[in-house]
């Protein structure tokens, strides 16, 4: 079996892809709009050490395999990358082949690979996992996400909204929600460059803090608000949300940080939160979930090496479960997964136009690792193998919730 017909079979025989190998072979469609090919020997060793979609991220990440054409094309065309549901025969005949190639040409992870240590989910493990996703660039960012810099799912009013209107819409979604009027306090934690304090401030003249562990977003968020004129209102700092001095806040956002809190940590988590906030106070908690419990929680394979080592996603029903036994009564409740996927599309268009930039800044191996990831995640928001759920809830004044009867965000 030539090489190229070996990953058609791991891939899926039915996608409408075309295959190319260094050996000269083809396989697949002549006539489908994206390639696959195989760069090197090193691309089979990587299938052959970690068989499936661990293996093929590894090879194109470090540009062994390639991808000409459309990235969400193609991960939409194929089935899952595995090597079960061929026949023994040939599954063995693949393995000879596979090892063979590991023995002769072996391989190293490549660069971009996350390698943490310590306790997970302890403070400074925590720090480190955050460092490997966002202290990546502040430019390179600013190319993906547009001028909002926001890192979280947009919420799009017209089904042809742009990027920065669905930012702006999903911050004052949230801010409105929380019911937040001018005086009032914001503990945003997890907050990213400061999207939602600076429309906090600006907006409803709030005092917003907002607190990462991402020292380029802190530096990046905190000249941004001076740039603004918004100092006496904003603040963001460089901090583990579990450090936040302060108490007493009308309201708490958090806007994608408990996929990176962990199952074992939720109830700490939301208890903090509650914590900090005033009888009556408000939580907005939006957060990446899995559509329900019969998956494990922890990200793994590619996403857990590359993307967001050591991040877990719950199921909307166990969040709420965890706010209610840590002291919330959830009001309102939401999946707007679709908006993720229409977000994560126009972060890919915005990559794919900055392309060359992008590689510049950060190299190849991590320029191809976003683009890998969003164009899979996009897929998976689509595909409702992912969802996106805001969830309200309040911290009760004895039994009195001081929310209106109806919603009116």
């Amino acid at each position: 079996m030539r090489l190229a017909e070996i990953f058609e079979r791991a891939i899926g025989r039915d996608a409408p892809l075309e295959f190319r190998a260094f050996d000269g072979s083809r396989a697949g469609d002549p006539d489908a709009p994206v390639r696959v090919v195989v760069r090197s020997p090193l691309a089979m060793s990587h299938l052959a050490s970690a068989p499936g979609e661990l293996g093929l991220a590894r090879a194109y990440v470090s540009g062994t395999l390639d991808i000409d054409g459309d990235m969400y094309t193609a991960l939409a065309s194929m089935s899952a990358a595995t090597l079960e549901g061929i026949p023994a025969k040939l599954r063995l005949e693949m393995a000879l082949r596979l090892g063979a190639y590991r023995l002769w040409w072996p391989t190293s992870r490549p660069a971009a690979e996350s390698r943490l240590h310590g306790r997970k989910h302890s403070k400074a493990r925590d720090r480190d996992a955050i460092s490997h996703h966002y202290d990546v660039s502040n430019r390179f960012y600013e190319w993906i996400l547009g001028p909002s810099m926001a890192y979280t799912c947009a919420v799009y009013p017209d089904a042809d909204s742009s990027l920065e209107e669905a930012q702006w819409t999903k911050h004052d979604l949230v801010a409105r929600k929380l019911g937040l009027e001018s005086g009032m306090r914001l503990l945003d934690v997890g907050c990213g460059w400061g999207g939602m304090v600076m429309h906090a401030a600006k907006h409803y003249g709030v005092r917003a803090l907002g607190v990462t562990l991402s020292r380029k977003q802190a530096e990046w968020g905190q000249k941004a608000i001076a740039e603004a004129g918004l100092t006496e209102l904003a603040e963001i700092r460089h901090l583990d949300y579990r450090d936040v001095a302060e108490s007493g806040f009308d309201a708490v956002s958090s806007i994608g940080l408990t996929e990176h809190i962990g199952e074992a940590q939720l109830g700490d988590y939301f208890r903090s939160l509650h914590d900090k906030l005033r009888p009556g106070g408000r939580l907005l908690n939006h957060c990446i979930t899995r559509p329900d419990n019969t998956q494990p929680a922890t990200v793994g394979g590619f996403l857990n090496r590359y993307v967001f080592p050591d991040g877990e996603l719950e199921s909307p029903g166990h969040l709420m479960s965890a706010m209610h036994d840590n002291g919330f009564e959830v009001r309102h409740e939401e999946n707007i997964r679709e908006h993720y996927a229409k977000t994560l599309e126009a972060w890919c268009d915005n990559l794919d136009t900055h392309w060359d930039e992008a590689v510049r800044e950060v190299g190849m191996d991590r320029a191809r690792v976003w683009r890998l990831y969003m164009a899979g995640s996009r897929l998976g928001f689509e595909r409702n193998s992912v969802q996106l759920h805001q969830m309200l809830g309040v911290r009760l004044e004895g039994t009195e919730s001081h929310m209106p009867l109806r919603p009116t965000w």
